[in-house]
Parts: structure tokens; sequence; C-alpha cells
């Protein structure tokens, strides 16, 4: 889209959101199970609707974890309790689970890589340092240098203003809303970068009524100026590119939100992988990351790639860039590695790939290790994939995220500087 101009839009919704609730219920599973036994293999499926939990999946592990004391703290921590709750109760809520082990022809492969297998390998958890890829598939990194984070600015914007909807409830700064919201922006690209904001949407569930008022449209206009003060004022306080006098701004546009949640609509893990990554700006794989164990190269694999791709964009090496990776089930080294930089590269994209197979161990054991991928909930009090599993998995700043490091920026580009002085 370099040289464009165009209008793209990305959206995010909060922890209340019925799907969100489900990725951080089996992100919450994983956590506990990481923490009490770091080898656990987990591949935890969460779907929930009106009055009911349900968590299904393959886990293997030694050491037990009560499934429904998770969901329900979990629920509870989103918000849906007594009369907020809506239909859907942490404390009174059904919560059904159906767990089966880790296939072993899986953990054949997982356990030790194709690369260097023997025809006895052990179907335990005990692992070699080569260990396969949990199963196969491509994923994409991506980063650009549209914000701080090297994000593209629409997701990061509509994750911002989602992340704060959800603290001015918990915070009671307004007293009347529910957990369920969304959140959607759109920026206007001239000549392929930002250059205004075009369109703000927030919708929010909300009480049937505030302060005694229970005139919609009063409740409406009540909730557009609290919206437009505590959430959007707020959020581009401290932007470089903030609304203008022609900025659409659309505040609950089907005009009421009172029924929402697992109530309103079903959710189910997974099902937001396009806000949990880069908001549709760069490509996507498919695969979904929460309530996977490390070795799922689904969601490891994903975050190396936003690593290597974070790290050549800091390097100044291109201005954006997306690393493809493509995996085969129990094979440890990566099919192919692709760069792309959208012809912002300062050197080829051929030049690039050949600094990311030289810099980077993209094998799931070099990403586990490099990231300490199996100790992060217990080095962060019990917690860590929840705490990514809303407002999304790439370009965190509010938590230490390994992955949003750019430590390799630096010999990146000593290294490229070397291979332009040996062109010339």
């Amino acid at each position: 889209m370099t040289g464009k101009n165009f209008l793209f839009t990305s959206e995010s919704v909060t922890e209340g959101h019925p799907d969100k609730i489900c990725d951080q219920i089996s992100d919450a599973i994983l956590d506990e199970f990481l923490t009490k036994d770091n080898r656990s293999r987990v591949a935890a499926e969460t779907t929930v609707t009106t009055g009911m939990a349900l968590v299904c999946g393959e886990i293997t592990a030694n050491c037990y974890v009560d499934i429904a004391k998770v969901a329900r703290d979990t629920i509870r921590n989103i918000g849906y309790t007594g009369s907020a709750s809506g239909g859907f109760d942490a404390d009174t809520c059904a919560v059904i689970t159906s767990i089966d082990e880790q296939s072993c022809d899986i953990g054949n492969g997982v356990n030790k890589a194709f690369e260097s297998r023997s025809n006895n390998a052990d179907t335990s958890i005990v692992e070699t340092n080569d260990i396969g890829a949990g199963d196969q598939g491509i994923m994409f990194g991506y980063a650009c240098n549209e914000t701080p984070e090297l994000m593209p600015l629409p997701i990061s914007l509509a994750h911002k203003l989602a992340y704060r909807l959800a603290q001015i409830r918990k915070q009671k700064i307004v007293n009347y809303l529910r957990p369920d919201g969304k959140s959607q922006v759109t920026v206007e690209y001239k000549d392929g970068k930002p250059s205004r904001i075009h369109t703000i949407l927030i919708s929010t569930q909300h009480d049937p009524s505030i302060n005694g008022i229970s005139n919609n449209e009063e409740v409406q206009n009540i909730i557009k100026q609290d919206l437009k003060k505590f959430v959007i004022d707020y959020v581009f306080e401290n932007s470089e590119i903030k609304p203008d006098s022609d900025t659409v701004i659309l505040i609950n546009p089907s005009g009421r939100f009172v029924i929402g949640g697992p109530q309103g609509d079903s959710g189910l893990t997974g099902r937001k992988i396009i806000v949990d990554t880069y908001g549709g700006y760069s490509r996507h794989g498919g695969g979904a990351f929460s309530g996977k164990d490390p070795t799922k190269v689904d969601r490891s694999a994903a975050y190396a790639a936003r690593y290597v791709a974070k790290n050549i964009v800091a390097a100044g090496l291109a201005d954006k860039c997306e690393i493809e990776l493509a995996y085969a089930i129990g094979v440890a080294e990566p099919l192919s590695i692709l760069v792309d930089s959208f012809g912002t590269g300062k050197i080829s994209d051929e030049e690039i790939e050949k600094l990311v197979r030289k810099n980077f161990n993209l094998t799931p054991a070099g990403i586990i290790s490099k990231f300490d991928l199996r100790n992060l909930p217990s080095k962060n009090g019990g917690k860590f994939y929840q705490l990514i599993a809303a407002y999304g998995h790439m370009g965190r700043t509010d938590i230490n995220v390994p992955w949003e490091k750019t430590d390799i920026a630096l010999t990146l580009k000593e290294q490229a500087a070397s291979l332009k002085c040996s062109c010339i």
C-alpha cells in the first residue's frame, strides 16, 4: 500500500466480549498448568453462551488444575457478576469440561524432531533439545514505523480505546458500563502514511438506566458525552494525529446495547485472531494463540516472526516488514522464511533474509528458550498469557513481553552496513 491514498480500518474488543472471555479462560488454564508443570502440553478451547462455559481440548501434564475454578475466577475478574452479569454470572453459570490427553502420535513428533528421531521415540513428555513443531502451518509477523511500538496505527488506536473503555468501567469513573464492548478506528493514509483520523467507533454495553434516567435517548446522550470525554479525548490527548472537525464519531450506533456478553452472542476461543495481531494490516496464517502451550508454533512462531520483523524495522533496514514462517509437524527447522519489505528496504529482501537466518534461531526449541515461554507465568505471579489474551498479543507496552524487545536491531544494522560496504 506504499505510495497510495486510502482508508484503513481496524477493530478491537474489550475483555468482556464473548470471544475474548473464551481466550482469557483458555489462557488462564494454560497459565495454571505451566506454573505447576512447565512441560505441560495444553490445547484448551472454550465456548460460552447464556449461563454456560464449556472447556474442551487435549492436556497432558504432571499436575492437577481445577479448571472450573480457573474459569469462574477469570469470568469474575472480567466483571460478569451480580446485576451486571446479564445472564452469565461467574458464580452461577455451568462450567462443563471435556479434556483428553494429547495424542501420542503428535507427542512423538514434538518430543524429538524429525531431523534426529529414532524409531523408538518416547511418547511421554521427555524432550530433546531439538523438539519438533507441534503442528504444520504458516505464521506471519509484521512491524512498521507508524507508531513508537512499531505497530500499524489503526490497530494501536483501537486497542487503546478498548482498553480505556474497560478501565473507566473497572475504576468506576462511570458507573453504568457493563463488560462487553468494541472499538474501531479508520485512518486516512496519504502517500502510504497516516494522515488523519477518519472515523472512531465505540459500542459499549450499559445498564438500561443511568442515575434514574430510563429514557433511552437521554441514556445514549449521557453515554456519548462520557465516552467522548473519558475515552476518546483521553486516548488522543498525547497522540500525534488527533481527531479533527471532520472526524466521524459513532458511539453505540445501534441505539442501545444492554443485552451483551454471552447472553447476546456465544463466544469461542480463537475467533479474534485479527484483533490479536495487526488488525488486518498484515497477512495472517489462520492459527489462533490462546490456550496453546509454546510447542504449538501457531503461537510461538508468530511471536518469533513479530520479533524478527520488529528488529528489522528498529534497525532501520525497512520502514515496514512482514515475515512469513512455515513449519511441518514434528520438524524443527522452518520449511521456509520469507521477508517482504514492500519496497521500503534499505537493502534487498534477499539480503535481509540472509541476516534473519544468521541471527535468529527459529526452531521451536530456540524460540521457547529465547523468550522463556514455559516460565513466563511463574515469573509473573501465575498470570501472563491471560493478560495478553485481550488488547493484542503484539505491540504491548503495558506488559514486559519478550518478543517486543529490539535487542538484535544494532547487530542487524551493523551487519547490513558491512554488506553495503562489500558491495562498493
